[in-house]
């Protein structure tokens, strides 16, 4: 070994370097950078059927808000034109010109199917996610100060059980009858005690995790209830409050498509509203599309906010970004 150093023809100042010893830097640990949204979506944009519904949902939602804006949209626009009521789509076009606004034909009073389910899906997701909003909310943190305070828990617990007997469409539908139909009191029906069943799940996973070890200790160094709920209970609950919202935003659409169609829901032309006055249209033949097509818009809205929803709350759980 010593003889083909000696061949190399170098000194041992050369083939050697003192390394200084730090106490301080021996201590540190190095590790790759880590960002947890950035996992997220890694792991979510990393399935080519996400980027599929999600730009499938993408167009929804730019139909739902921006066509009603740039549309010229008029229910009652051609009433009193008797032969310009019920058209198939083939007949719409006969009868108008081909134009976008006819591709599902015309409805009962020769206004336009296209354009009145966009208008409506305008409506019924607007609802869904304001009612999303407050339920998830209010659920959200009176869940975790339940499920973390025992004196709190006491008390809504015995709320809950007195509450979650009464069935939730009774309710709501109760709550629609005593006020004037509309959008904000289907919001108030919908939230007045739809936030309690998301913060007794919450509660029931809060308690699960709150006496582990570091809680253990936050509470002894003197930190609140409140904030050992938001930063160290909230936060390890990322990838089960965003699998609830999944469930959440499609579940309003369907409750307000219900009522609307048995004719307790919104006095406002929502794909519910529309498929309850399109009933009989269902059964006569050359009328179908005046009831299937906010049917089929209703399903594709609530499955595709569903499957994104539930993507993406198996990407929110940290297991998955290995």
């Amino acid at each position: 070994m010593n003889e083909e150093l000696e061949k190399l023809g170098l000194s041992d100042e050369e083939l050697f370097q003192r390394v200084d010893h730090s106490d301080i830097e021996s201590e540190r640990i190095t590790a790759p950078k880590y960002s947890y949204w950035h996992s997220v979506f890694r792991v979510f944009f990393k399935k080519k059927i996400n980027i599929i519904i999600l730009a499938l949902l993408a167009v929804v939602i730019a139909f739902a808000y921006i066509y009603p804006m740039i549309g010229d949209y008029d229910k009652f626009a051609n009433l009193m034109d008797s032969s310009a009521k019920h058209l198939a789509p083939s007949q719409a076009i006969d009868r108008f010109g081909f134009s976008i606004h006819w591709i599902l034909g015309a409805g009962a009073s020769g206004n336009s199917t296209f354009d009145a389910i966009w208008h409506g899906a305008k409506i019924s997701i607007s609802l869904a996610l304001i009612c999303a909003a407050i339920n998830m909310t209010v659920g959200v943190i009176v869940g975790a100060i339940w499920g973390f305070s025992k004196k709190v828990d006491i008390f809504m617990t015995e709320v809950y059980n007195i509450i979650a007997n009464i069935p939730y469409i009774l309710f709501i539908s109760v709550m629609v009858m005593l006020f004037a139909s509309g959008f904000w009191t289907m919001v108030l029906a919908l939230t007045a005690t739809g936030w309690l069943s998301i913060a007794y799940f919450i509660r029931t996973q809060v308690v699960i995790i709150r006496d582990r070890e570091y809680n253990l200790a936050s509470r002894c160094l003197g930190t609140s209830t409140i904030k050992i709920a938001m930063k160290n209970i909230l936060p390890f609950m990322t990838s089960i409050i965003v699998t609830l919202i999944a469930t959440e935003i499609p579940s309003y659409i369907s409750y307000e498509v219900f009522l609307s169609y048995v004719g307790m829901g919104l006095s406002d032309m929502s794909l519910g509203r529309l498929i309850f006055e399109a009933e009989s249209a269902m059964v006569t033949p050359g009328w179908e599309f005046e009831f299937w097509s906010p049917v089929a818009l209703a399903s594709i809205i609530t499955i595709v906010l569903y499957v994104v929803g539930q993507n993406l709350g198996d990407a929110s759980d940290p297991r998955t970004h290995m």
